[in-house]
């Protein structure tokens, strides 16, 4: 396991970060736990998280996931860990997120951070991330830009003001961004430095062999910025193991929750997938594997988020680690890309 720097932080991360959306819906406490165990004698020592997990989210499940994570996180050396959560936007309906009050305010913030630290029983979180814009972005899938949907927002900053005494309160070390764009990286990088306010230090993105848009100007803002990607959904929503290929397996996440994974369904989708597999079969690996490996060969990915819902999944997807793409597949795989270009944007 390799370990990188994140940003100006002086937080240095697995390679691999253990990805947690699935516990409370999908795993039990003790699968959640038993996965946990395992990541860490791995050499995982970075644990992503969000208030609203698990997904598809609802208020009964609403908190389980860093509830899950905090009744083993008590147990744990806590500085030789990271663990990063996110506090939900505005826009998605949750009602039963924080009241129906998603707005990236002081009051939000503020309850938000308190309720995440409480159900981790932890004293502070290491990495804070606005899990999606507070303003209007296309997101999740959406590609277009619409300006009759912008709407009054909260400033960048004073966000970053708020998150500047909750740092200062010792609650949060670091903060970071989700589902953002250029335009945002800049301002929250902008209003950072012309106002003394603490800087962004990493972006949790989509980025896989089917979804390559931040290979574009985002990844020139985050070179300029010193913004690493923490790059989520490397598997493309499991579609990228080939299993989608003939059907849908009995317990697979798109079997069981059929309006997850929206951009999945797009035209492209299944010629690419069955290309990449191609070329895994070509070279004995595993579809996964060289998926994963694909997206930690990137020079603007500082770890690659990973989710299970097995044991036998979660092994297959850290031996991942073992597996480097010489530049004779990386041009294969850039061939299929140019065929099938970002198929699931």
């Amino acid at each position: 396991m390799r370990y990188n720097q994140l940003g100006n932080s002086d937080l240095k991360v697995s390679e691999i970060c253990l990805g947690t959306m699935t516990y409370g819906q999908q795993n039990t406490i003790e699968e959640a736990h038993q996965q946990l165990d395992y990541a860490i004698k791995q050499g995982i020592n970075f644990i992503d998280a969000a208030e609203m997990y698990p997904v598809p989210t609802s208020a009964e499940t609403y908190g389980l996931t860093e509830t899950y994570i905090g009744e083993w996180l008590k147990h744990q050396q806590r500085d030789q860990l990271i663990v990063a959560t996110k506090i939900a936007g505005p826009g998605r309906g949750f009602k039963w997120v924080r009241g129906g009050a998603k707005a990236i305010d002081r009051d939000n913030i503020k309850q938000a951070v308190d309720d995440s630290l409480k159900r981790l029983q932890t004293d502070y979180i290491d990495l804070y991330q606005i899990h999606w814009p507070d303003r209007y972005v296309p997101r999740f899938g959406q590609t277009v830009f619409d300006p009759n949907q912008v709407e009054e927002t909260v400033s960048i900053t004073e966000q970053l003001e708020v998150f500047a005494d909750v740092i200062n309160a010792g609650k949060i070390r670091y903060i970071g961004l989700s589902n953002e764009t250029p335009w945002g990286i800049a301002q929250f990088s902008h209003a950072a430095k012309q106002l003394g306010l603490p800087k962004v230090v990493s972006i949790q993105n989509a980025y896989n062999l089917l979804n390559r848009v931040f290979d574009g100007a985002l990844a020139e803002a985050v070179y300029y910025e010193n913004l690493p990607l923490l790059a989520y959904s490397p598997l493309g929503f499991g579609y990228l193991t080939g299993k989608y290929l003939n059907g849908k397996p009995e317990k697979a996440r798109v079997t069981l929750f059929e309006n997850f994974g929206q951009r999945y369904l797009k035209p492209n989708v299944s010629k690419a997938v069955a290309a990449y597999v191609e070329i895994a079969k070509r070279h004995q690996l595993s579809p996964a594997q060289l998926a994963i490996a694909f997206v930690r060969s990137r020079w603007f990915v500082a770890s690659t988020i990973i989710g299970a819902t097995t044991l036998e999944q979660l092994k297959e997807n850290i031996e991942s680690i073992n597996v480097v793409l010489d530049k004779d597949i990386l041009a294969e795989l850039d061939s299929v890309h140019t065929q099938y270009p970002n198929p699931a944007p």
